[in-house]
């Protein structure tokens, strides 16, 4: 660490107190480890070609998170003009999710929904962006956002038959 407490001095110091954090963001975002982890890891490519400038504004990790979203946005827009010879039938491994997290019908039910409702959920719920914020960082409108929020909220309900502000209390 420099001379402020808390701030990391270098960009391998950043990644080692943070990675844990952004490994699980990753996962959140993508419903799949392995893919939270390149996520992770072309963003950390790209915030250290970047470190004296973000470091200097104070945000690395708001940085690596804007980042991430920027790029799972695009993988899903590419693959969605893609056609697949066989749908996978989930985007998780059991295993996998239970180790992250106590709750693993949260990860089970997210992983049904479509990338972009996923992601705006994981915005608003997981990141607790505003609608405003949300729409500047994946790209469309404010109603868009709100229409993909309450379409993935209603595939959620329908799939667990749970209240589900139920479900974010974890």
């Amino acid at each position: 660490m420099d001379d402020e407490p808390g701030r990391p001095a270098s960009f391998e110091e950043f990644v080692h107190v943070r990675g844990t954090a952004l490994l699980r963001y990753g996962f959140v975002l993508t419903g799949n480890l392995d893919d939270g982890a390149d996520l992770v890891q072309e963003a950390l490519l790209r915030l250290s070609d970047a470190w004296p400038r973000v470091r200097a504004k104070d945000d690395p990790e708001g940085f690596v998170r804007v980042t991430m979203v920027r790029l799972h946005i695009s993988r899903w827009r590419r693959l969605r003009r893609r056609l697949v010879a066989q749908v996978p039938e989930a985007s998780y491994r059991d295993a996998d999710i239970e180790r992250l997290s106590g709750d693993a019908d949260i990860w089970r039910l997210l992983a049904t929904l479509s990338p972009r409702q996923r992601t705006v959920l994981v915005l608003r719920y997981y990141e607790d962006l505003a609608d405003e914020d949300i729409a500047a960082r994946v790209g469309v409108s404010r109603n868009t956002v709100r229409s993909l929020a309450a379409r993935g909220l209603a595939r959620l309900r329908a799939e667990s038959g749970l209240p589900i502000p139920d479900l974010w209390s974890v």
